[in-house]
């Protein structure tokens, strides 16, 4: 079994928006509207490398025919996309700029389309 081109594409654009989202947020942690001072650049990237090892451990599941796993993984690794939107837990939304706005809603957008089409492959299964 392959997974189907669409999904990888789905997953390189989460990965992309991803990238966008935690490096904005690292790199102006400071500008970030109610982000606690206890959350540094480090600890940011920190986060992503974990989130982003959960999408890494899908694909090795997958090279080693661990299918139903790798795509269970895949529908987590789309999920924890969504954790983004806690930003607005923190400030209403107009409180950001627009570009966090851009990367926190395209991580999460793609998180949630990562995650659905996963659930769609695991119920054809």
């Amino acid at each position: 079994m392959a997974l189907p081109k669409a999904v990888r594409v789905l997953v390189a654009l989460y990965f992309l928006a991803s990238v966008a989202h935690f490096s904005h947020n690292a790199e102006y942690i400071a500008f970030y509207p109610g982000m606690p001072s206890s959350i540094g650049r480090e600890a940011v990237y920190l986060a992503w490398l974990g989130i982003t090892s959960v999408g890494a451990l899908s694909f090795t599941a997958f090279r080693f025919g661990f299918h139903r796993a790798a795509i269970l993984l895949l529908a987590v690794y789309g999920a924890l996309g969504l954790d983004g939107l806690a930003h607005y837990t923190l400030a209403l939304c107009s409180e950001h700029t627009l570009v966090a706005n851009m990367t926190i809603w395209s991580e999460a957008l793609a998180g949630a389309l990562v995650m659905s089409s996963s659930a769609i492959l695991l119920a054809r299964q």
